[in-house]
């Protein structure tokens, strides 16, 4: 589905419509989606090649899990709050802390009869609501591996444990700081398995290392991500949870599939790369042909990009894929090809699972808690799991020398990587403007591309008089600033004595609501960058615009913005120091509040943002 018309314009003949420049950029980012999953592992031609790249690739990854560096392997405070016994297994309600605050509420499935230490499964549970947790849910999996000769630990996740945390932030809550801390709710759970690993080695049943993870939704979007960064995992089953980011844009499943379900992808890396990051070891996964959220598009190419991966390896059949005709669900065949994996890989036994009735338990006995701690930060985690910057004073000007070339490669490599390397023509478009403005200066409305696929509008004045060298001032409306076309009581003061150019960077003027709007911004963060810094890049080629298309000789450039367009400005004027002064109006005191740019909360604030000048 789209947002917004796809006819496009004929450059130069005349101006496109708001409906014409969001279909171009719905179409910009299907093409950089297209490109992540085309050159994704594509230098990859031998088993060295991946050798060599490897380290590199997980180091990428686990920052923008916010993983790097991993959190401190602080106690874990588990404790066992019931137990009882069944036909055939036994059961614990346990509960442990991942980080101090951070509770794991989880079922231990364990068989009656143990001999021995047994291999162990962790079974990751997707979005299933229940005050008990969702593991009640999926309690039918540890009771079925526990009598299959398993320990299985069934863990809740975040969003939908007994202690609640947040998934959603933005994919409806508009929380879009997120984006500048470089947070995913696949971080805090990602480690939260890793200490469910940690956990299931303390137990005297498990053979350490033995370790399969398997999982449905986000459950298995979880286990492909802790199976590509533990080496424990010896086999991964994901379920109804495999993705690539050309799909999910062609598809506009983005709207569908929770934050867990993403990272931040300031390295442009593909879904594909967890699979090249588990081998040699045990892969299999499991898809559903009619899941809106996980399209067949998408994960057939994972399984041609693992393959190839795995036969330079020499583990072809380390690798598998089963599909079935069904939707985003949980499956008979499902389980029956999840087992009969583990079974193969963990025990070297080949028999065909056939699956029995089993006796759910009420959810209330499969509850871990009566109450929910006094310390929980579930449901702020967000807020302190990424290490953020910590401001300094700098007492000399060579130490601030220092950290400002440090920060501009630092922005520059984790913040705006995704800008283009090149700059394309600007194919601009220009008429006319013959209202009341033509009094003061003379006036255009003018449109250009900043990047291909990429179209902005603006209206630009320009004094009457001698030819001089003029000031200039750019003005960068965001969407609140657009009711008319110009903000003249703004700009009035300037029209008779410098250049004016009111830009309307990309986005700011598409005919979408709020959800749509946010499907945007997350596709865009798929992709590796925000809408804002995008918008920070159409603002850097307005600069060129007016020297280098417009052929103006000005004495000076500042830009000025409202609110959060004023911070983007500063970001543009640390870049080119041809931006002599910004103005900002009214702006966020820090990115918590906005603008959102990718990591950045990480790197600085907007105060040292401004000492960037």
């Amino acid at each position: 589905s789209v947002l917004c018309l796809m006819t496009l314009p004929l450059f130069g003949q005349r101006a496109s419509t708001a409906e014409e420049r969001c279909g171009m950029f719905q179409q910009y980012l299907l093409r950089r989606a297209t490109e992540i999953t085309r050159d994704n592992l594509a230098d990859i031609r031998s088993a060295s090649d991946w050798h060599r790249r490897r380290p590199e690739v997980r180091k990428r990854l686990l920052y923008m899990l916010g993983l790097d560096p991993m959190p401190a392997r602080t106690p874990l405070n588990a404790r066992v709050t019931k137990r009882f016994e069944r036909d055939g297994y036994w059961v614990e309600n346990i509960v442990f802390e991942s980080l101090p605050g951070l509770y794991v509420t989880a079922n231990l499935y364990l068989p009656s009869q143990l001999e021995g230490r047994l291999p162990a499964v962790l079974y990751l549970c997707g979005h299933s609501p229940d005050p008990a947790g969702a593991k009640t849910v999926y309690q039918r999996n540890g009771i079925w591996l526990a009598r299959l000769g398993y320990v299985v630990l069934v863990v809740d996740p975040l969003e939908f444990g007994e202690v609640p945390g947040i998934h959603h932030g933005t994919h409806d809550l508009g929380m879009w700081f997120w984006l500048s801390l470089g947070y995913t709710p696949v971080g805090p759970e990602v480690w939260n398995a890793i200490r469910a690993l940690d956990y299931l080695e303390t137990r005297p049943e498990v053979v350490p290392g033995r370790f399969a993870v398997t999982g449905g939704s986000g459950g298995g979007s979880i286990s492909w991500y802790a199976a590509a960064v533990d080496e424990r995992i010896q086999v991964a089953v994901p379920r109804c949870a495999t993705w690539t980011a050309a799909n999910q844009a062609a598809e506009d499943s983005v709207k569908e599939n929770c934050d867990c379900i993403y990272f931040p992808n300031i390295y442009q890396l593909d879904f594909p790369v967890l699979g090249a990051l588990i081998a040699p070891r045990a892969l299999k996964a499991l898809n559903a042909i009619r899941d809106p959220m996980f399209p067949p598009g998408g994960f057939r190419e994972v399984d041609l990009q693992n393959r190839r991966i795995y036969d330079l390896l020499g583990a072809g059949d380390h690798v598998a894929e089963y599909e079935q005709d069904v939707p985003h669900m949980d499956t008979p065949a499902f389980r029956k090809n999840a087992y009969e994996w583990i079974n193969r890989w963990l025990k070297d036994d080949l028999t065909e699972f056939q699956e029995r009735e089993v006796q759910p338990e009420e959810p209330r006995t499969l509850a871990v808690l009566d109450r929910p701690p006094a310390n929980s930060v579930n449901d702020s985690i967000y807020k302190s799991f990424i290490r953020v910057h910590s401001p300094q004073p700098w007492s000399s000007l060579d130490g601030w020398k220092k950290r400002r070339a440090e920060l501009i490669a630092e922005i520059k490599d984790k913040v705006f990587r995704a800008f283009p390397r090149n700059k394309v023509p600007f194919a601009a478009w220009k008429e006319r403007e013959t209202g009341w403005t033509d009094r003061y200066a003379e006036s255009w409305n003018v449109e250009f591309t900043t990047e291909e696929g990429v179209r902005v509008t603006g209206q630009l004045f320009v004094p009457r008089g001698p030819s001089r060298a003029w000031p200039a001032l750019i003005q960068v409306k965001g969407a609140e600033d657009i009711v008319y076309p110009v903000d003249y009581d703004f700009i009035l003061p300037a029209l008779v004595n410098h250049v004016v150019l009111v830009l309307q960077p990309r986005a700011v003027d598409y005919p979408v609501d709020n959800f749509q709007m946010a499907t945007l911004k997350r596709t865009a963060a798929m992709v590796g960058a925000t809408v804002e810094s995008m918008q920070v890049w159409d603002i850097l080629r307005s600069v060129d615009f007016l020297l280098d298309e417009e052929k103006l000789r000005l004495s000076s450039i500042s830009v000025y913005g409202r609110r959060q367009m004023g911070a983007l400005g500063l970001y543009a004027a640390a870049l080119d120091e041809r931006i002599t002064r910004v103005i900002l109006d009214d702006p966020p005191a820090s990115h918590w509040q906005g603008p959102a740019l990718l990591n950045i909360l990480r790197i600085t604030d907007l105060p040292e943002a401004a000492a960037l000048m």
